[in-house]
């Protein structure tokens, strides 16, 4: 990876959430880089080494790193036209960064954050499906919610769904997908919003044949075991018979032997649901229960 690389997933990673907490009511963006020179110093240095060092910029301090004598800044445009003062700088151990609780719990947010989208590109590389499936070249696998309390697992990308139109629940044209506006009938019973939840898929790209789902689910499941560990979920709330089969350790017969029953898998707790797709008559009668059964109880 280059630092134009690194560069460019850092960029889809920063928000409010990893930004300073003093400058977090400023972020926006058009400026994402703002408040994030600390925690991306942290992560240049994780993967290309060098020193990082410490200037002013009108009496804030700012981050940046040196890398074989050469200044490397990938956050400088928060200051506009204010050039930092690169001559003026002192030399910072990362324990000192990291030593304040704040930075270190934004590095991690950032770090895996970062980490997820490498993710996809293992998913690009891989050729387990080649012939089965249509790739989403550099779309993202993970759609991040504001936390990863509840994560949603679905079975794989609708061929018009959100790695197109880039909004979650969304087809290309904006409208929002009948699945979830069902969902989210059944989520405001948990007081949730499905565009803010954590989402990925049990299989990466888009089958070109429902017959294929059982295939690319267990070619997929190291990769979705990955994801999962950086995310670190509460609770996993699995849509429908494959992405339930794929985490489960225990075979079962039918589907609805399971739905709605929690089960712990690997320090996870999983509860299968009927997918909320209207083709199925189930999707939210059949779900009603379940979310009115859990909204004290697990979250």
């Amino acid at each position: 990876m280059t630092l134009r690389q690194l560069n460019n997933l850092l960029y889809d990673c920063y928000s409010s959430e990893t930004c300073y907490p003093k400058l977090k009511d400023e972020w926006t963006i058009e400026n994402k880089t703002l408040g994030h020179c600390a925690v991306t110093s942290l992560i240049v240095n994780d993967y290309f080494g060098g020193k990082i060092a410490k200037c002013n910029v009108q009496g804030i301090s700012h981050y940046f790193n040196i890398i074989d004598d050469k200044i490397i800044d990938l956050t400088k445009e928060q200051f506009w036209e204010n050039e930092p003062d690169y001559d003026n700088y002192n030399l910072v151990s990362r324990n000192d960064i990291v030593d304040n609780e704040n930075t270190k719990v934004r590095y991690e947010k950032l770090k895996n954050k970062l980490a997820l989208l490498l993710i996809d590109y293992d998913v690009y590389k891989c050729s387990l499906c080649n012939d089965l499936v249509e790739k989403f070249p550099n779309d993202r696998t993970v759609y991040l919610g504001k936390n990863n309390d509840i994560v949603l697992i679905g079975e794989a990308p609708a061929n018009n769904g959100w790695r197109k139109s880039h909004k979650l629940w969304t087809d290309v044209n904006g409208k929002i997908l009948p699945s979830g506006v069902i969902l989210q009938k059944l989520f405001d019973i948990i007081d949730r919003d499905i565009f803010e939840t954590t989402f990925l898929e049990s299989v990466k790209c888009y089958p070109l044949e429902r017959k294929n789902l059982k295939t690319c689910s267990k070619n997929c499941k190291n990769i979705m075991l990955k994801q999962l560990e950086l995310l670190n979920p509460k609770l996993i709330i699995t849509l429908g018979e494959f992405p339930t089969r794929n985490l489960l350790n225990f075979k079962f017969n039918k589907f609805q032997d399971v739905v709605g029953k929690i089960y712990e898998v690997d320090g996870y707790k999983i509860l299968p649901i009927y997918h909320p797709s209207p083709i199925s008559p189930k999707s939210y009668k059949g779900n009603l229960p379940i979310f009115e059964k859990i909204k004290n109880e697990v979250i």
